[in-house]
């Protein structure tokens, strides 16, 4: 490697930050603490991984923009070059921090950047990689060094803001639950919000769509596909056979959710056995692509039949299935917004879903009735179609201000 190579990689850092807009930004940009030497961003594709550290890059070190290095690490320039060495360049010219992305498609990836990290104590290591990374305690462990954040798909308050709608701060579900007709009346006076949470439903979870309307259907059916098809074989070593049962698992299941499918008679159709299978469907989940909800009970061992399985979201639910059922379409939402707020989600024994242990929710129409929660403590209902609640009923799009 020349110190040409190091340049040219340099030069191709700056395009990529000059051309990064700073008007709308994620609600994580602000919560990361960079001052980390050691920092992980994961997240399922398309959620503005990328998008957000360029943003930090550029916002951040307008006064020595060379001592940030950014390197994307799919690119086929590190086929034939070394990133020790590229780091190494980088130091001797000044260089203080470098941002890795894609760091799944690097060989001996936590390795690399043990030894970074290590190597070289006054450098600062931010790295970006697929919701399927998985740390290899034997190869290299990085738990104690790092600090790990992960991105979820924009949430309908941050949706709200990115079409210049309206702005809101995010709203912790006991303050939802408590004062949700004064945060309704806020929210939702003069906005249309219903209108724009059917759009969100439809198109609104990852920061993309702007860029490919007409295409957005498309465009996150390739990402599925890059998902299974490239990233997953990056971080385990399967074959192409596989690859295909897994694709095959994800659209039999995306036609049957929010039920839990005869396992059985799916194993047959996939031509595979229970381990393999099992195995198939957490990684559908760790991939963000499908939602796993079971009950309190659940261990290790009996989380192998999850009581329900969901889109992971409602836009990859529209791009998957054939025809959507309202009744999954608003339960697939509320879950999803419930789980990227960081809580906890159960199925329980009433009810639709159990969150944080304590609180139980049903969730429907308008019209929906207390029948199956009635008289039990912190139970409530999330109700489509009306933009202002009372009591313990309240609009489901409000659950997408949590984050």
């Amino acid at each position: 490697m020349t110190i040409e190579d190091y340049y040219q990689m340099l030069e191709l850092s700056r395009r990529k930050v000059a051309q990064t807009e700073l008007t709308f930004s994620r609600f994580l940009l602000a919560g990361v603490d960079w001052r980390d030497r050691l920092i992980q961003i994961s997240g399922a594709r398309g959620t503005g991984k990328t998008t957000m550290i360029l943003q930090h890059i550029k916002a951040d070190f307008r006064s020595n923009p060379d001592s940030a290095l950014y390197a994307s690490l799919d690119n086929l320039w590190f086929e034939t070059h070394s990133l020790l060495e590229l780091v190494d360049y980088h130091i001797k010219n000044g260089g203080t921090h470098v941002f890795l992305d894609e760091v799944q498609y690097l060989k001996d990836w936590q390795l690399v950047i043990k030894n970074l990290y290590d190597n070289y104590p006054g450098l600062h290591i931010v790295y970006t990689g697929s919701s399927l990374l998985k740390i290899d305690y034997k190869s290299g462990d990085l738990s104690r060094r790092r600090i790990s954040y992960s991105l979820p798909g924009l949430s309908f308050r941050e949706y709200l803001r990115f079409e210049n709608i309206a702005e809101f701060e995010p709203v912790e579900l006991p303050v939802l639950l408590r004062e949700h007709r004064e945060i309704a009346l806020e929210c939702a006076t003069g906005k249309n919000i219903l209108k724009h949470f059917r759009d969100y439903l439809r198109f609104g979870y990852y920061p993309f769509y702007k860029e490919v309307y007409a295409g957005y259907g498309q465009r996150l059916s390739e990402i599925t596909n890059q998902v299974l098809e490239s990233d997953y074989p990056a971080v385990e070593n399967i074959s192409f056979s596989t690859v295909r049962k897994i694709k095959k698992m994800l659209y039999i299941l995306a036609q049957s959710c929010p039920q839990t499918p005869n396992m059985v008679r799916l194993y047959e159709q996939l031509e595979t056995d229970r381990n393999q299978g099992l195995k198939m469907l957490y990684v559908l989940d760790r991939a963000n692509l499908i939602n796993l909800l079971s009950n309190e009970k659940a261990s290790l061992k009996n989380m192998a039949r999850p009581d329900k399985i969901y889109c992971d979201n409602t836009n990859i639910m529209y791009s998957l299935c054939e025809s959507i059922n309202v009744g999954t379409e608003r339960e697939t939402f509320f879950l999803n917004q419930i789980r990227s707020a960081g809580l906890d989600a159960k199925y329980p024994e009433k009810g639709d879903f159990l969150v944080d242990g304590r609180y139980l929710f049903e969730v429907g129409g308008k019209d929906k009735k207390f029948d199956q929660i009635r008289d039990i403590p912190d139970s409530f209902l999330a109700v489509d179609d009306t933009e202002s609640g009372w009591n313990n009923r309240i609009p489901l799009w409000m659950f997408g201000m949590l984050y």
